[in-house]
């Protein structure tokens, strides 16, 4: 072989390699709680694709856990490759049903969220420890004409109840447009856990007023938590606030 073709086999040879380990990495889901959406994300996903990591927000229906999770499961089951899965607030209890039956889900990412045993629901959660004070900042509910109601916070609480820090200009954009849940899906009782079986990691505020740091603590406590990250004063949108940490965490995750 002569020395070009030598060289242009090993140049060939060392790109494959490096494509490879690219494509190695994990493919990263992102799922959205109540009174949220994919936008939320926005910050962390920046910091994501900087260091070359696919992602994907999905939009969160916020109906129901079984249909949330089969929707999640179903794009899922359409990666090839390894996932992590990551949840924020009802979207942790939506990664903890989704993930169940696929040996592509690596790990589970848990950023303010609910992470339930089979048979609590995240109205139970949010209420096992006191401190959490959403149900007086919401609004009054919208009656759905197929029966049950959506839940809103009110704008006017947005901030203080959500996202303290973040800016006002942020959260008035962030208020008028919030996702509703049903309040069917706050009280719908959660399947087998998938942390049971999956290396989960926990990042959240100590400043969170939907769901008090102690119950944050206690379900990633109850978890084995590889990785507890609890960040002084955060609100419940950390990801919003404090997106490299989050990114940090989820990349820990992710290897």
């Amino acid at each position: 072989m002569s020395k070009i073709a030598a060289t242009v086999a090993l140049a060939t040879a060392l790109l494959s390699g490096a494509a490879v380990a690219q494509s190695a990495k994990p493919t990263i889901v992102l799922v959205h709680g109540a009174f949220a959406d994919s936008s939320s994300w926005n910050g962390v996903i920046a910091s994501l694709q900087k260091n070359g990591y696919t992602t994907v927000a999905v939009a969160n229906p916020l109906r129901s856990v079984s249909g949330d999770a089969r929707l999640v499961s179903d794009v899922v089951a359409s990666i090839a490759g390894p996932v992590v899965l990551v949840g924020h607030s009802y979207g942790g209890q939506v990664i903890t049903n989704a993930a169940k039956g696929h040996g592509n889900v690596k790990s589970l990412v848990y950023v303010a969220a609910f992470a339930p045993e089979a048979g609590e629901a995240a109205a139970d959660l949010a209420g096992k420890f006191p401190g959490g004070t959403l149900g007086a900042a919401l609004a009054p509910p919208v009656k759905l004409a197929g029966g049950g109601v959506d839940l809103y916070i009110d704008q006017a609480k947005f901030r203080d109840q959500f996202a303290h820090d973040v800016s006002p200009e942020a959260t008035a954009l962030m208020a008028a447009g919030q996702r509703p849940i049903t309040e069917a899906a706050l009280t719908e009782k959660s399947g087998e856990p998938a942390w049971k079986s999956l290396p989960s990691y926990f990042v959240y505020g100590d400043g969170d007023k939907n769901i008090p740091a102690r119950a944050l603590a206690f379900m990633a406590e109850r978890a084995h938590s590889k990785r507890t990250v609890v960040v002084e004063n955060a609100s419940h949108v950390v990801m919003v606030s404090q997106p490299q940490i989050v990114a940090g965490l989820i990349e820990e995750a992710a290897r």
